[in-house]
């Protein structure tokens, strides 16, 4: 069965995040609580999250020797430049510009103290400060180009693949507010996902975050679902994979409805959705 490889140090999977980073990012995201007077912009909140999950990952691999080398990660930021986010020292430079998991614990840009909102036996919430890893920043500036943005994620999984060529399949995972300004990104996706390893080919999912206060459409399995006459929507459906049975049953665990046809795909996002399509889409399989 394809996407059932097991993930371990010998046969690692890869995590590569494409981040819009265009000027329209700097808008509010819609539905996120407003922290003080202004609410937060979509480049923000984007941020934090994927901030947030990197550090879930370290701690999915954390045991008690360290940190375990079950994932490469890599960040393709996209706006001013198209540029990897996280730069690998040089004893880990594959040109993949995909890191092994423990050195991104180990070199985080910074420490920040940040406030945390826990809830105790009695149902009282409780601030509290904990010092958060913080591998990249907000930056929204200039166009879209979300065309060589898939172009540059296509280089570095061909390269990874060809160095794990029996591992679970690279997951690129592509957030974006807005439509491609360099050419249709549909053909570049296709071409991303043609890659594959022995257990599968590369899964490509999408995230179109929103400044709409409208619900999101989380996990859709037919074009019927999508908003009428919107064709962003739909090329977005169709660059998406369909969800590998792992994550069709972390799915369900979130109580959403799958099916075989269900893509890795999430329009009109808001925080919440967000953060549980990433949740989902980073949980390929069982680590040994």
């Amino acid at each position: 069965m394809p996407y059932s490889a097991e993930i371990s140090r010998q046969q690692p999977t890869a995590f590569l995040f494409l981040l819009d980073q265009s000027a329209s990012m700097q808008d509010t995201f819609g539905g996120a609580e407003a922290k003080g007077d202004a609410a937060p912009s979509k480049a923000r909140v984007l941020a934090d999250t994927v901030n947030r999950l990197l550090q879930n990952l370290v701690l999915r691999c954390a045991k008690e020797e360290g940190v375990r080398d079950y994932f490469d990660v890599g960040i393709i930021g996209y706006g001013e430049r198209v540029q990897h986010l996280i730069t690998p020292a040089d004893e880990y430079d594959t040109g993949t510009g995909l890191i092994p998991i423990s050195h991104l614990a180990e070199r985080p840009r910074r420490m920040e103290e940040r406030v945390k909102t826990t809830t105790n036996d009695q149902g009282e919430k409780q601030d509290r400060r904990v010092k958060t890893p913080i591998w990249f920043d907000p930056h929204a500036k200039n166009g879209t180009p979300m065309c060589q943005a898939l172009d540059l994620a296509a280089q570095s999984v061909r390269t990874w693949i060809d160095e794990h060529p029996s591992s679970f399949p690279p997951v690129v995972l592509n957030v974006t507010d807005g439509e491609a300004t360099d050419g249709d990104p549909l053909r570049y996706a296709q071409q991303l996902r043609s890659f594959a390893t022995d257990d599968g080919e590369v899964l490509l999912f999408n995230v179109h975050l929103s400044e709409s206060e409208e619900p999101a459409l989380l996990l859709p399995s037919d074009r019927s679902e999508l908003p009428h006459d919107d064709e962003y929507a739909e090329t977005l459906f169709q660059m998406s994979s369909t969800l590998p049975f792992s994550m069709r049953a972390a799915a369900e665990q979130e109580g959403l409805h799958v099916d075989l046809d269900t893509r890795g795909f999430v329009f009109n996002a808001d925080p919440v959705s967000l953060v549980t399509f990433l949740e989902i889409g980073t949980r390929p399989s069982t680590l040994r």
